[in-house]
């Protein structure tokens, strides 16, 4: 009831007001049955202007890091998370990665949308990165679709680090359903779902005209911080006078 409170009354209309999201290829998202929307991932907005524009409900498996932050804000935004129906997923170590696996198969077994970003984290610099197969093993176990979709401009409109959102056009692109029903039977094979999961995120790619980097995001970003650390105790700050 709150997903839905949420979407047509109290952040659906603000959203459409303030963003004035364009759509293209909606029709490409299937009106009933199991499916998974796969897209980029630039920016916090991401989680609910796709919701926001599509006809159906959607689950997002999220960060747990959006369940357990601490004072108020943390409180609030985990209410507000689970109260939209969205599953926490815990991102480290192999273990969390087949939890997070076997929490999107119970959503699409029901017959409802999934919405997945197979890079795994926002991308801090607007480029996008190699995908996480999770969502080949997902795709090829449930037998479903997979609806590749770009988001356009949120990046501009809140980069990492932004909480008041700039006033930036955004367009979210869907494309047609991928299906991979050739690989039925095939989904603890590895190079089956690395080329599933390159074959999506191609498709992404061809929507968003983003720059691709063949490396994993989380990994770039860990290297850049390791790199600006060094650099920091090589060049320490002058002290102020």
């Amino acid at each position: 009831m709150f997903y839905y409170l949420l979407k047509y009354v109290l952040l659906g209309p603000l959203l459409r007001v303030v963003f004035r999201p364009r759509i293209e290829g909606l029709e490409h998202v299937p009106p009933s049955g199991p499916a998974i929307i796969a897209g980029n991932h630039l920016s916090f907005s991401d989680h609910f202007l796709m919701p926001a524009v599509l006809k159906r409900r959607i689950t997002f498996l999220a960060k747990a890091e959006y369940f357990t932050g601490p004072g108020v804000r943390g409180r609030l935004t985990a209410f507000f998370f689970r109260s939209a129906g969205q599953i926490p997923v815990d991102r480290s170590g192999k273990e969390a990665g087949q939890a997070a696996i076997r929490e999107g198969l119970g959503v699409l077994r029901k017959g409802e949308l999934l919405g997945i970003y197979p890079e795994g984290t926002r991308s801090h610099d607007g480029r996008l990165y190699k995908g996480k197969v999770g969502v080949a093993v997902m795709a090829l176990r449930a037998g479903v679709p997979v609806v590749p979709c770009a988001m356009i401009g949120t990046f501009e409109a809140q980069p990492p680090g932004k909480v008041v959102p700039n006033i930036h056009p955004v367009v979210i692109r869907f494309g047609e359903p991928l299906e991979f029903s050739r690989y039925a039977g095939m989904e603890d094979e590895k190079a089956v779902l690395r080329a599933v999961t390159d074959e999506i995120m191609y498709a992404i790619l061809t929507l968003s005209e983003q720059e691709y980097v063949d490396e994993y995001a989380a990994v770039v970003k860990a290297e850049q911080a390791t790199a600006k650390g060094e650099k920091e105790r090589r060049f320490p700050r002058a002290p102020l006078s």
